[in-house]
This record gives C-alpha cells, sequence and structure tokens, in this order.
C-alpha cells in the first residue's frame, strides 16, 4: 500500500479527530488512529470505548487498499514540526512496516491490523434521524455544555438532554445547582423522542460545528447515535436513564425582577468573587429600588468587598446569595447585552433570562441560592 498526502491537511484532520483518543486506554489500540485505504480516499478514525469519530482526506499517486492502525503519538508528534509539504507513505502490507518519507528525511516504525480496530454498534430497525443545521445543534451544545455535572453518582446529568417534539428541540443541562433549557423552533423531530449526549462527544461536537455548514443528521437508537457532517461522522454512546422532570424545578411566580446591562454585572461580579471564602465562593446580592449591592467577604482573611450597580428594580427589598463562580459562568454564556434577574424569594432558585434573543429561540437559566448567614 502506497500513497502521497499533504503534511497539512493530514495534520489538520488527525488533530481534529485526535481528542477522542483517551490518555490511558484498557484496549492498547484505542491509542492508535485507523487508516483506511480505498482508491483516493484514505479514511482516519479515532475511538475510545464509547465515542468514534471518522473524517477522511484526498490522496494521490495512491497504489494498493488496505487499512491499518498506526499509534497516534508516532504519527502527530513528527507531523506537528514538518512545514507543509508532500508526504509518501508506504506500507508493507505483509510486516505492517510503516516507512513515511518527507522533503529530506524519513521515518519508520511498525503499524497494527487494522481489522483487530473496534467496530461501531449497527443501529436497530427502530431507529429515528433527526436533520438540523450546523449553527443550531452548535448553539444548543454551546449554551448549555457548561451547565452539565461532573456526577458518578447521577451519570444521567453528566450529558446535555435533547428534549425532542413535533413542534421544536429543547437542549437542558443541569448539575443539580443550575439548570439551562434553550429551545429552538429552527428544528423539530417527527414525534416524540429523547437521549442524553455525554459531555465528552458534545464537547468534541462543539470544536466541530463552527467549521461547518449546511445541515447534520442524527440517526439514533435507545443507545447510539450516528452524527453525519460535512466532514465528519460520529458515533457515540448515550448516557443510559431517564432525565429528570427539569420543568417542575423551574418556579412560574417570580414577583421580584430587574433588568441589568451583562457586562457590567459580570464585571462586578468577578471584582467582589476575589474576596468571597474560596470554600464557599458566596456573594451576596441585595435588591432595594434603584441599585443592586454585590458583596463578598472572608472573615477568615478579614478581606471584603461591595459594589454597587445602579437598576431599576421591581418586587420587595431582598438579599439573596448566589456561588459567584456559578453566577459567572451563567452570565459568560448568555448571549445578550441586557439579562433580566426574576426572583420569588431568597430560598428559592433565580432565573436569569437574556432580554434579546434570537428568532425562534427561547434561553432560561436557572440558580440556585446559597444560605446566607445574616
Amino acid at each position: 500500500m502506497k500513497f502521497v498526502v499533504s503534511s497539512a491537511a493530514l495534520l489538520n484532520h488527525l488533530q481534529a479527530i485526535s481528542r477522542v483518543i483517551n490518555s490511558k486506554n484498557t484496549l492498547p489500540i484505542l491509542d492508535c488512529f485507523l487508516l483506511n485505504l480505498e482508491g483516493n480516499k484514505l479514511s482516519l478514525t479515532a475511538a475510545d470505548n464509547e465515542t468514534r469519530l471518522e473524517t477522511a482526506v484526498e490522496v494521490s499517486s495512491a497504489d494498493g487498499d488496505g487499512s491499518l492502525a498506526i499509534n497516534a503519538k508516532n504519527l502527530l508528534d513528527p507531523l506537528r514540526e514538518l512545514p507543509d509539504q508532500p508526504l509518501t507513505f508506504e506500507v508493507n502490507d505483509e510486516t505492517l512496516e510503516v516507512y513515511i518519507y518527507y522533503h529530506n528525511g524519513k521515518y519508520n516504525f511498525v503499524g497494527l491490523k487494522g481489522d483487530e480496530y473496534p467496530q461501531p454498534k449497527e443501529l436497530k430497525d427502530s431507529s429515528t434521524a433527526l436533520k438540523m443545521n450546523a449553527q443550531v445543534l452548535f448553539e444548543g451544545i454551546n449554551r448549555t455544555v457548561f451547565a452539565t455535572a461532573d456526577d458518578e453518582l447521577r451519570p444521567v446529568m453528566n450529558g446535555i438532554y435533547f428534549d425532542i417534539t413535533a413542534d421544536d428541540l429543547t437542549f437542558v443541562a443541569s448539575d443539580g445547582h443550575k439548570l439551562v433549557r434553550m429551545t429552538t423552533k429552527e428544528t423539530k423531530g417527527e414525534g416524540r423522542a429523547s437521549f442524553i449526549l455525554p459531555k465528552k462527544p458534545a464537547n468534541l461536537l462543539k470544536s466541530l460545528l463552527p467549521k461547518e455548514a449546511g445541515d447534520v443528521e442524527i440517526q439514533f437508537d435507545e443507545n447510539n447515535a450516528y452524527i453525519t457532517m460535512t466532514n465528519y461522522t460520529m458515533v457515540c454512546r448515550f448516557v443510559e436513564g431517564r432525565y429528570p422532570n427539569y420543568n417542575s424545578v423551574i418556579p412560574k411566580n417570580n414577583p421580584n425582577h430587574v433588568t441589568l446591562d451583562r457586562l457590567s454585572f459580570l464585571n462586578a461580579l468577578k471584582r467582589v468573587a476575589v474576596f468571597s471564602n474560596p470554600a464557599s465562593s458566596l456573594v451576596k446580592l441585595q435588591l432595594s429600588e434603584d441599585k443592586i449591592v454585590v458583596s463578598a467577604q472572608d472573615i477568615d482573611f478579614l478581606t471584603a468587598a461591595e459594589e454597587v450597580i445602579p437598576c431599576n428594580y421591581e418586587g420587595n427589598v431582598m438579599n439573596i446569595g448566589f456561588k459567584a463562580v456559578f453566577l459567572i459562568d451563567i452570565l459568560n454564556n448568555i448571549p445578550s447585552a441586557d439579562v433580566r434577574l426574576e426572583l420569588s424569594d431568597p430560598s428559592r432558585a433565580g432565573i436569569i433570562l437574556p432580554v434579546d434573543s434570537e428568532e425562534n429561540e427561547d434561553m432560561l437559566t436557572l440558580l440556585m441560592p446559597m444560605m446566607l448567614n445574616d
């Protein structure tokens, strides 16, 4: 088997799929990329036990077909140091010895048999298809993935919940403290369906989708999905289990509300949070008619900070505490110049909404409060 390929094109595709590979694998062959040559098309695959990502690159002067697995480090590390140039791959089909020739040198190593590489699970006949624009999928993942949990006891919280109906698609993520719900009418299913996309494939899609144009097709059954993009195909296993009823935790009647400039609020929080107790990261919001006082203190180190934000607040005078890092996270991920804060009382969740929403899009974030000592 022999072929010539551009080093820059090969590196670009390999780097995109390399994030699938775990640092420690139970199967040694999962430390490798699978290369499969058919005509002038070289398919490249990376996988772990639950996620598989495949792409293809055009080659020239191809001679022979076949597949082999090559250690990812042996392929990626030298490629990163090479300037863009044609690379000639020569593979001995019997011994699997690989020679890679470049402008003024060569390197060689031994690969593994391609047919030993794990194959993806086939979907059941009862599988469902969902088609959506790449940017709609990117926005849904990008706005919600930060709120997913890392909870071994409740694995269903470790992913993004896709709630599909005949009218719309809702992306939901929560770690029990904060929750994000984003509904888009740009995409709809043929009927009711749902699945939980794990955090790792969600983050991989987040990095791949901005470069994609056109539609993405998701073909899925109860356990797995095939996600087909223009340049990549992903196969991933869902998180198994029943996602909690997210609508039931969103408080409906919130008589106290205020609209704020998002960046002013965010920057004030960042400054004040420096002086909060590192263990709790507690900031206090004192809401009154014409201002919000953002304050924090760390009694152990005798530090404190306070900042006043002028605003029009409608509601009762109230003190409420939030975990600063969570509130900063939420404000960083809301795509709007102004945000609306809706509260009922200091013991119930606060709702933060974007004032300016995209057409056909509805986003809601929720944050549980923290107890104040005073």
